[in-house]
């Protein structure tokens, strides 16, 4: 029996074997013009194995690079795009740097640190308020989200402040949205209560 365990292993097994066989084959082509041909061919059967990415962009030069791929980079062909290397290919990634920035508060996230020290450095009064209260409600819903309970206005007005190092002062008559409010929570929505009538009906109908 031949069982695929005891064959060539394929490179890229999404295009199976037959397409391996053909890039094995342009690999034994002489003439470079007619392995050019040979190679335009086994592009067009790789495309037409998945159609619907035709319109995906670099699609053909993914195409290109992967029959350099599935030829062990051997096959000299006129390529419309630069053919990858080895090299290039196993060169590892750059790390991506992350910051790791320590946040007080996680609840609140980085965002309203951010937010806070954008209203310290805001001279206009009015302003400043606007921006404190947007911060404050946000705070406040961040808060509940959290920890599902309520919160008092103070507490949010204490974090601000100790958040803000005590450059930020509250207005005595500011005053956070409620909990309760459509647009500031969607939590605990009560339940439709049925009336039972429709029970009823069917009993005395079963009567």
């Amino acid at each position: 029996m031949d069982y695929n365990s005891n064959r060539k292993h394929l490179t890229l097994p999404e295009y199976g074997r037959n397409v391996q066989k053909m890039v094995d084959f342009a690999l034994t082509v002489e003439d470079k013009e007619e392995r050019n041909r040979v190679a335009k061919s086994i592009i067009a059967v790789m495309g037409n194995m998945y159609p619907h990415l035709r319109d995906v962009s670099d699609f053909r030069h993914k195409l290109w690079d992967h029959l350099a791929l599935m030829s062990d980079f051997k096959l000299d062909i006129d390529s419309p795009f630069e053919t990858p290397t080895k090299e290039k290919l196993s060169k590892k990634p750059e790390k991506v740097p992350y910051k790791n920035e320590r946040i007080k508060y996680r609840h609140y996230g980085k965002t309203i640190e951010s937010l806070i020290a954008e209203a310290i450095e805001l001279e206009d009064q009015k302003e400043k308020d606007a921006l404190i209260l947007m911060i404050a409600n946000h705070m406040k819903k961040s808060f509940i989200n959290w920890n599902k309970d309520s919160v008092p206005d103070e507490k949010i007005f204490q974090d601000i402040i100790e958040l803000s190092n005590g450059q930020l002062t509250i207005a005595e008559e500011l005053k956070l949205r409620e909990a309760r409010e459509k647009d500031f929570s969607q939590k605990n929505k009560p339940r439709k209560k049925h009336s039972g009538h429709r029970n009823d009906n069917r009993k005395n109908k079963s009567r």
